[in-house]
């Protein structure tokens, strides 16, 4: 190894023999170094599954903007929307067609161990392009009562009850002490707020929901002409409807700000953010931790090289030799823990909690620039020292 380093360096690999001088230090170092890398790819990886989860359930819909009380921040939440303003928004150029959503929450039974919350949205059958196309042909057939197509990535399922389910082979559970028949499938998966989704007609929702009306859904989503800009239609809508109580906003828009307000005010969103910065936090201090005790153990060595005339560029370079190592070597199983530590949460939370390629390099590159930082801060005893001074 040694002999690799030295021809990729040019020089003596000066950095990795101080390293591996003393190898329970060393290990330690790579195990400090991965244990933080483990920890800053948990939380952006929950944090990744949080914005994932958040706009999952938009994309059932096919539409251009929609329509929200203001005291809505997420898709679940808020009041409800007076239908009437739908006629109001039909008036306006540019705008082709627009429905009511319907959103609810409903219990569902799914063995006698197992009980789970899915968020319910509903359409009326009428509208069928406002529904994603792969999913069309299914939601008509939502015209029937009580039906229902079920979330396949619903916490707690399993795929064999999944498979079971599908026109021809119908299965009945109950939602809110009423059968329900489930005859198809969709895939949008599992929230922090919710254990899945279920989509029916919105004749079905208001039979589920007795309390609720239909004049009162609780958004409204339009469509805009091919060719015409959302921004546009959406200041023209701003102009007719009253903005102090409701939020007009493209759905991109209205996906992007559910997205921030999960990820920057909601507790999890905080939380989980802040255990990133707290992970960064300790690789830094690790890393610091080792490269200053490594230049204090050698300051002799490193008093007769200024004496001979090296300067702070040739220290820095040793420094980040070893930096180097560092985060090399301690991302590498870092990575491989967080890998299976993703695949252990999706196993028991049914989250989106993926190992990506770029999620692997910003980490990465991270990991490299903060054994940077903490080599040069480590260095800072060398800059202006006289060599006397050092011994």
């Amino acid at each position: 190894m040694s002999a690799l380093y030295a021809r990729l360096l040019g020089r003596m690999p000066i950095g990795w023999l101080q390293l591996v001088h003393n190898k329970g230090r060393f290990a330690a170092a790579l195990a400090g170094v991965a244990f933080a890398n483990i920890l800053v790819f948990v939380q952006l990886g929950v944090l990744g599954a949080l914005t994932t989860s958040t706009v999952q359930p938009y994309s059932i819909f096919k539409g251009d903007i929609m329509i929200s009380s203001a005291d809505s921040n997420t898709l679940s939440d808020g009041g409800n929307v007076a239908r009437h303003y739908l006629l109001r928004a039909l008036s306006v150029p540019g705008v082709t067609g627009g429905t009511p959503v319907f959103i609810g929450k409903v219990d569902w039974q799914v063995n006698e161990r197992r009980s789970t919350v899915l968020q319910a949205l509903a359409l009326p059958t009428d509208a069928v392009e406002f529904i994603t196309p792969h999913l069309r042909s299914q939601f008509l057939r939502l015209a029937l009562p009580d039906t229902a197509l079920i979330d396949r990535g619903t916490r707690g399922g399993t795929p064999e009850l999944f498979d079971a389910i599908s026109p021809t082979t119908p299965v009945i559970y109950e939602f809110n002490n009423r059968r329900v028949t489930f005859i198809g499938t969709m895939q949008i998966g599992a929230a922090f707020s919710s254990d899945g989704n279920v989509l029916m007609s919105d004749q079905s929702f208001l039979d589920f929901f007795a309390n609720r009306s239909s004049t009162a859904p609780n958004r409204l989503l339009l469509s805009v002409a091919d060719g015409a800009s959302a921004a546009r239609t959406v200041n023209l809508l701003r102009q007719i409807l009253p903005v102090d109580t409701l939020h007009i906003r493209s759905l991109a828009d209205t996906m992007a700000a559910d997205t921030r307000y999960q990820t920057t005010e909601r507790p999890v969103g905080v939380i989980f953010g802040l255990g990133t910065f707290v992970g960064i936090l300790v690789g830094l201090v690790i890393v610091y931790q080792v490269l200053s005790t490594d230049v204090a153990d050698h300051l002799k060595e490193y008093a007769t090289f200024k004496a001979m005339g090296y300067g702070q560029p040739f220290f820095l370079g040793i420094i980040f030799e070893e930096a180097l190592i560092l985060a090399v070597l301690g991302f590498i199983p870092g990575a491989l823990v967080s890998t299976g530590i993703y695949q252990l949460l999706v196993a028991k939370s049914g989250l989106a909690i993926n190992m990506t390629v770029a999620r692997a390099i910003v980490v990465f590159l991270g990991t490299l620039a903060a054994c940077s930082i903490s080599g040069a801060v480590a260095t800072r005893r060398l800059a202006h020292a006289d060599p006397a001074d050092l011994f």
